[in-house]
């Protein structure tokens, strides 16, 4: 008889197709995806204007642009099960609510800690969008083919808004004060908050299993204090107390790693990296999201504060590269079935590793084509990468075992756009910090110092411009490491 109804209800699903009130409640969905994806990246043409105006140092600096990206990495796992214990729907707009404030007291901060903690609670509320939106967009579109589509499209606008952060950023900064790039979240907010609970389904599995309260806060508390080391060593040098805290930052991840193997609803399914297939997936995701939250900081900065463009042309020359990564998500899946998953995975890696080697080319006194041609190719290997990985990554797991490997995928995605400007960008400053003229920790800082002769700013200049190079060649070198063992370790056919 159970076997009957369920029969009865997946033909049911094959029928009901999605009317205008459940491609609104899309839209609307994907007004929030588009402002949590924009949030990661439109801080990345901002930062010379921040500087100037409130005066961060240079790990306040880092920390303004990715404690945002943590905060959402560390907690989009913890989120899927609350929303699962007590409503998708109301966790989201509660969620909604949290990140308005957050915008409205960035675009209000007159300090750097206030920034930061402002950032923190964006992605608070950030963190409770990306698993409960997709959640609550299966259950508005139960015919199958439509679901694909909605999820295709969700994925696309949350790819699109990590590449369009950086443009509008500098068109609202040609404009308006730094604080503008936060003030535009506002009405998207109280839209959203108007229209979701009449448009919206709410979703809920109380059957999901209970959140383990020590695990999320060995990985927050982990993350946070090891990334913290790396700040303090790149831009002020190593001390015991770096060192102390970068200590007991890898003590609580390897305690919340060891703990997730004996407790039975894990926050993280280690299992699922015994898949090779899946393991590639989720270290693509990551290390994709790495590479491009750093180029895009450092090629930012390196048009405003090297080559000395104004924010609006630093935000024109990054359009090129947006157009290619969008319209990659948009193509990803033609160029899927004319390649198979495995080349179209392998060539993610050979592309964006190719496109960040073309920075090597650039200098202090030239090297617009360089970031143009880098962003164009590697913007194929990351449209590549924000399409291909979710869908790798479940079709790897058994079918009960998808909502974690979706999870997971997403995870990857956050972590790895703040770990980019944390590792890459702590690289980049502290060869600044000993190659540079000794007079601030961050070429910005250094530049708001009055009446400085010709000769220092050079020096200056050069010196982050090195900082770039080392970087970017680190980046090239592992995504083409990455590269390899996807062409080595994935099989031929990939859940075709």
């Amino acid at each position: 008889m159970t076997q009957m109804v369920s029969e009865i209800r997946r033909d049911n699903e094959h029928e009901i197709r999605a009317g205008k009130k459940e491609w609104f409640g899309l839209f609307t969905v994907l007004a929030l995806v588009l402002l949590v994806a924009m949030d990661g990246s439109v801080l990345y043409l901002a930062m010379p204007k921040i500087t100037s105006s409130i005066v961060p140092t240079a790990d306040q600096s880092l920390w303004i642009l990715d404690i945002y990206g943590f905060v959402v990495g560390s907690l989009l796992v913890a989120f899927g099960n609350i929303g699962d214990h007590y409503g998708r729907l109301k966790l989201i707009m509660c969620g909604a609510v949290i990140f308005g404030i957050g915008s409205t007291t960035a675009a209000l901060s007159t300090s750097p800690e206030m920034l930061i903690i402002s950032r923190a609670v964006m992605g608070l509320g950030g963190a409770t969008l990306l698993p409960s939106g997709l959640a609550i967009l299966s259950n508005l579109f139960l015919n199958p083919k439509q679901r694909a589509q909605a999820i295709g499209i969700f994925a696309a606008t949350f790819a699109a808004g990590f590449a369009i952060g950086p443009i509008i950023g500098g068109f609202l900064l040609s404009r308006f004060e730094w604080g503008s790039v936060f003030f535009i979240n506002i009405p998207v907010v109280i839209l959203f908050l108007i229209f979701s609970p009449v448009v919206l389904k709410e979703v809920k599995e109380s059957n999901y299993g209970k959140i383990d309260g020590l695990s999320l806060m060995l990985s927050f508390a982990g993350i946070l204090l090891f990334t913290y080391s790396l700040k303090t060593a790149a831009a002020y040098g190593l001390s015991l107390n770096q060192l102390l805290i970068g200590f007991l930052g890898l003590v609580g991840l390897f305690w919340f790693v060891k703990r997730q193997n004996h407790i039975r609803y894990p926050l993280l399914d280690l299992s699922l990296f015994k898949d090779r297939v899946f393991a590639i997936a989720i270290a693509t995701g990551l290390l994709s999201l790495v590479v491009w939250s750093a180029s895009g900081y450092l090629t930012g900065i390196y048009l405003q504060s090297v080559l000395n463009f104004d924010v609006f042309t630093a935000a024109l020359l990054a359009l090129p590269g947006a157009a290619v990564l969008t319209a990659t998500c948009i193509w990803t899946n033609k160029i899927v079935d004319r390649i198979g998953k495995k080349n179209a995975l392998v060539l993610t890696h050979l592309l964006i590793s190719a496109g960040v080697a073309i920075l090597l080319l650039t200098t202090a006194e030239y090297g617009v084509a360089a970031v143009i041609a880098s962003t164009m190719i590697a913007g194929v290997g990351y449209g590549l990468s924000f399409s291909l990985v979710a869908e790798i990554a479940v079709s790897a797991v058994p079918p009960e075992r998808a909502g974690a490997a979706a999870s997971l995928a997403e995870t990857s995605n956050e972590i790895g756009n703040a770990l980019g400007i944390t590792v890459l960008g702590s690289l980049a400053a502290f060869y600044f910090r000993i190659a540079g003229p000794n007079i601030a920790g961050t070429l910005n800082e250094t530049l708001n110092h009055s009446e400085l002769p010709s000769k220092v700013i050079m020096h200056a200049q050069q010196a982050f411009v090195g900082g770039m190079h080392i970087a970017v060649g680190v980046a090239s070198i592992l995504t083409l490491i990455v590269g390899i063992l996807a062409m080595i370790w994935v099989p031929k056919t990939i859940a075709e």
